[in-house]
């Protein structure tokens, strides 16, 4: 059966790479609706290419800049949507069989959630959704028997570890890190730290927050409390270990001490494969791996002093969910500022620091409260930051 597939946040490099494996792979998936954001050009290209019969796009001004187009290139079988009501569109059409989550920051949560309410099989790769409303979108996945498929690659490598033995065997996981551009940088020079030199990673090609986030650690952070929610573990249960190969994507460690390791190539185009043709494993030739690369690999523990956002992470993981929502609003706002010259690379740390003692202790009852609080965090991380730019 063909699987139809739906795209949050289709202009981006999940969204391009999930195209990919469809264009692969015709015979198994057929994209029927997508998000397009903001990037008309992209958006424009993608309904030509693939016709979906719907696309939303971010405002009512550049959807309707898109119909204009569509309507002059005589491309008259897409319906042109805008704004969240757009997107929980695309993520509930009724022929609609898998959602790709991959919208960043919170713009996409409504959709996502709206989803998994739909009884719609979610492919997760944005962290945000399960940092920010991961108790919420867990009870509705149980309630509707939705199956929640991490696309992430650390998560991804845990789920695929985590079918050699039961939950209850696990002794704890680990997720690996690259380190980022910083993991030998002196802990004295992280105040100088500029943008450019935050936004040269390593290993992946990655949109700016997220590439800063990994510098700072902070997106191994949310990977830690989404690992805790999607495998049901506590805190202290998730280690994070530095491997700057980025061959092995995370290891599972069981009671009996055997460690089940993942290894690949590092393109998304496998993890995201793997959770569209879940429990299946399709062939993909061009994602083989040569062992011969595996000639040298390192571990070591992440270095606390250089990465303070990792050690935040894990406090609002332990705090609740209140401290996880301001977590991850106080750091969208921190890393803006950051790149727009506000604040200096520690002034990330620092300003979700001061959010999070700022924060009150109470758990959100639905969505709009999500929204509510994650508001609110963000306008105290924007009062901290004009403070400190006086």
């Amino acid at each position: 059966m063909v699987k139809k597939i739906a795209i949050l946040g289709s202009t981006g490099s999940i969204g391009q790479s999930t195209l990919s494996i469809c264009e692969s792979f015709p015979d198994r998936y057929n994209v029927v609706s997508l998000a397009a954001g903001r990037n008309i050009d992209v958006a424009f290209e993608q309904c030509r290419d693939w016709r979906p019969r719907i696309i939303s796009m971010a405002t009512e001004e550049i959807a309707s800049q898109l119909a204009k187009r569509l309507r002059e290139a005589g491309l008259n079988d897409t319906e042109v949507l805008y704004g969240t009501a757009g997107t929980v569109c695309v993520a509930t059409l009724p022929e609609v069989d898998f959602v790709v989550s991959a919208i960043v920051g919170v713009a996409g949560l409504e959709a996502t959630y709206a989803a998994v309410c739909a009884g719609k099989t979610i492919g997760l790769a944005t962290k945000e959704c399960m940092v920010t409303a991961g108790s919420l979108i867990l009870e509705a996945a149980r309630k509707h028997n939705v199956a929640l498929l991490p696309i992430d690659s650390e998560h991804n490598a845990v789920h695929q570890c985590m079918r050699g033995g039961e939950t209850a065997e696990v002794k704890q996981i680990w997720l690996t890190a690259s380190g980022g551009p910083f993991r030998n940088t002196p802990a004295a020079e992280f105040e100088r730290i500029t943008p450019a030199q935050a936004l040269k990673h390593p290993t992946w090609v990655m949109g700016r927050r997220i590439t800063i986030d990994s510098a700072t650690m902070m997106n191994k952070g949310f990977e830690v409390i989404e690992a805790c929610r999607l495998f049901d573990l506590p805190p202290a249960k998730v280690r994070v270990t530095v491997h700057p190969q980025s061959t092995v994507h995370s290891l599972v460690e069981y009671v009996d001490g055997s460690i089940l390791a993942q290894i690949s190539v590092t393109d998304m185009r496998l993890p995201i494969l793997y959770a569209m043709a879940y429990p299946e494993r399709p062939s993909a030739p061009s994602l083989a791996f040569d062992l011969a690369t595996l000639s040298h690999l390192d571990f070591s523990p992440p270095d606390p002093a250089r990465f303070p956002c990792l050690r935040l992470a894990y406090e609002a993981a332990e705090s609740g969910p209140s401290a996880c929502i301001a977590l991850n609003a106080a750091d969208e706002i921190a890393v803006a500022a950051f790149l727009d010259g506000k604040i200096p690379f520690l002034g990330i740390p620092r300003t979700i620091e001061q959010v999070l003692n700022a924060t009150p202790s109470n758990a959100p009852a639905s969505i709009e409260d999500v929204l509510a609080a994650d508001e609110a965090a963000r306008e105290c991380a924007r009062e901290i930051i004009a403070k400190a730019s006086v």
